[in-house]
């Protein structure tokens, strides 16, 4: 799974309008979801429009190896027979999650109360990320941990089955220190809570209950109160994956940015706690109609369309945060062209993802003839006012898909071409991505 491949040069070409009408892979927070709940039921669970990437493959292989029998048919549609809850079998091998931290963090929870030891290693990027904050709560729940040193991977988990419900209060806002405890929650008896003082995506939850859990969420003075009931018997289902906002960031910024360009981008997925680049791009002029909203299994889904528009800078609610939070360097390439100054702050979360995205995205951007400030929590940055920004720079990726997608955006409007030190790691989320730039009328080099 990790990223041991020589690396991929790519470079960016300045490029005419976009036009055309795209499909984004499908959701990854809701892929990894559909396989390790389909896993735990008991029965036939279908799955269509899985994200196929490498970090959810990562996911079916991990569930695979703890017992599930998880095969993508000829026909697209991932066919899985769960193990029910509590019937996770001890793995053989270490479980190797790549480059992925939802998985990572979301399956140490489902170990942490089944009565089996498993070690868990990934790439040198998510080797670098914290696990401490799962570690935690799992802990007070009664699982042991052998983490390496700082809390990284490699790390093993004994799990402890009944484990000991809790009541837990996020210190910093994470869906998946949440579905973490939400998932640890399934398989021990009682009632465990987590109370989150700002909200966070919502598709643990949702899912959770459309396979039949029992639980309830509710508003409370200290937050939002997420009670599970343990020792859950989960029912199969059949899921649609609707278009990950996350991978439909990136060509409502393009679409944006470059004259002329007009794109629909069919089935995002626009569940309100993930959608907040929408909201953000509206507030600074974006052009963006939702075409045919419709609900597909309990998830709100849309077709957008996206026209060319001249953006003004905005300072970005920091209460959108929690919203967008992957989505944040794609923003950023959209204030490097908006008129004035874009304050995009509140964002902390961002210096521990695959990498420093505030300090690699300022470093690209600066590189590219870019003006900005950093902050601790985000990036001031100062548009062109709709005109093309000089490029020309190579940029360092740092192995991370978000920044390796967001400057090859920021070249398609830019005086002189944008090179990027590998496009490897973009196949851990959109293994179409520069496909569908083509096919939009972008023009990329491989070199």
């Amino acid at each position: 799974m990790a990223h041991t491949a020589s690396p991929q040069p790519v470079t960016i070409n300045p490029a005419p309008a976009l036009v055309g009408r795209i499909r984004v892979p499908g959701d990854k927070s809701i892929s990894h979801r559909s396989l390790m709940l389909a896993a735990l039921a008991v029965g036939e669970s279908r799955v269509e429009g899985l994200l196929e990437g490498e970090d959810v493959l990562a996911t079916a292989a991990a569930m695979r190896a703890m017992g599930a029998d998880i095969a993508r048919g000829a026909d697209g549609i991932w066919r899985i027979h769960g193990v029910g809850v509590g019937g996770l079998l001890q793995p053989q091998a270490a479980l190797d999650m790549g480059n992925s931290g939802t998985s990572t963090r979301l399956l140490i929870g489902l170990v942490a109360s089944h009565p089996i030891t498993a070690t868990f290693v990934g790439d040198a990027s998510l080797s670098a990320r914290p696990m401490q904050r799962v570690i935690a709560p799992l802990s007070q729940m009664g699982a042991d941990f052998t983490p390496s040193p700082g809390g990284r991977l490699p790390l093993m988990v004994r799990g402890l089955a009944p484990a000991g419900p809790i009541t837990y209060t996020l210190p910093v806002a994470s869906a998946q220190v949440k579905s973490a405890v939400l998932l640890a929650g399934l398989n021990t008896p009682g009632i465990t809570r987590v109370i989150e003082p700002v909200a966070t995506r919502d598709h643990s939850e949702r899912m959770l209950a459309g396979f039949g859990a029992v639980l309830s969420v509710e508003q409370t003075p200290e937050g939002r109160l997420i009670s599970i009931t343990g020792e859950a018997e989960l029912k199969p289902q059949s899921i649609v994956v609707p278009g990950d906002p996350s991978s439909a960031a990136f060509w409502l910024v393009a679409a944006s940015i470059v004259p002329g360009s007009d794109v629909v981008v069919e089935n995002v997925g626009m569940n309100p706690t993930r959608n907040g680049i929408v909201t953000a791009l509206r507030l600074m002029g974006a052009d963006i109609t939702e075409i045919d909203a419709r609900d597909v299994g309990g998830e709100p889904v849309a077709d957008l369309r996206v026209r060319h528009a001249a953006l003004k800078g905005i300072e970005v609610p920091r209460e959108l945060a929690p919203s967008m939070i992957d989505e944040y360097p794609a923003l950023f390439v959209a204030a490097a062209f908006a008129e004035g100054r874009t304050v995009a702050r509140g964002a902390d979360e961002l210096r521990v993802k695959e990498s420093d995205r505030i300090a690699v995205m300022k470093d690209a951007l600066i590189a590219n003839g870019v003006s900005l400030i950093e902050h601790e929590d985000g990036l001031s940055i100062d548009g062109t006012g709709g005109e093309a920004i000089p490029g020309g720079a190579r940029i360092a990726s740092k192995l991370d898909h978000r920044i390796a997608m967001s400057m090859a955006i920021a070249g398609l409007h830019a005086r002189a071409p944008v090179m990027i030190d590998d496009a490897a790691p973009v196949r851990t989320s959109f293994p179409t991505f520069f496909a569908l730039l083509d096919a939009l009328g972008g023009s990329v080099t491989w070199s």
